[in-house]
């Protein structure tokens, strides 16, 4: 069985996507909000990718229902705790001193909240799971990455009617955000 990508590369230039056209005022300059953002979700995207390649590898080797049970609570687990981390990091980062910031903030900092639950619900899920029959187990592994899969995608952000030029050339300037 393959688990879908719900990569955190699409997800990460969605983010991107909308931190580079929002804002509002008061906190840090764009650019430093930038840098900041950008340093947060870095490490996550590539976290998320680790865990998803993990993950695809756990569900294509010849492992036990129990044994592979075991390895997809431990990476859902460390998928929804790398979520948090960023969102901690987004949220720690402030609200950017720009044209629609606090909005922007928010957005992403829920838009990480969204992935990180979803990661820790496809975890209870599978923990709960019964391995003594191995189809129905795989059966259960696959409910629950589909779920996984739409609750990912419904917490992406869409951009398309946030503008901030400002917040646009920081993100274009960040060495952190290229």
């Amino acid at each position: 069985m393959r688990v879908s990508r719900a990569t955190a590369g699409g997800l990460a230039a969605m983010l991107a996507a909308v931190v580079l056209t929002a804002g509002c005022g008061g906190g840090p300059s764009p650019g430093a909000w930038a840098t900041s953002v950008c340093s947060a979700l870095t490490p996550w995207r590539a976290e998320i990718r680790k865990l998803t390649s993990s993950t695809d590898q756990q569900m294509t080797a010849q492992t036990s229902p129990a044994q592979a049970k075991e390895n997809l609570v431990r990476l859902f687990d460390g998928a929804a705790r790398a979520s948090e981390t960023a969102r901690l990091r987004v949220e720690q980062a402030g609200v950017p001193d720009a044209e629609q910031g606090a909005e922007v903030s928010a957005r992403v900092r829920t838009s990480l909240a969204q992935m990180r639950d979803a990661y820790a619900k496809a975890r209870d899920t599978i923990d709960s799971l019964s391995t003594s029959q191995s189809t129905a187990f795989y059966d259960g592994v696959r409910d629950a990455v589909q779920t996984l899969n739409q609750e990912y995608e419904a917490g992406v952000l869409d951009a398309s009617n946030l503008k901030s030029e400002e917040l646009t050339r920081a993100f274009a300037e960040v060495p952190e955000c290229r």
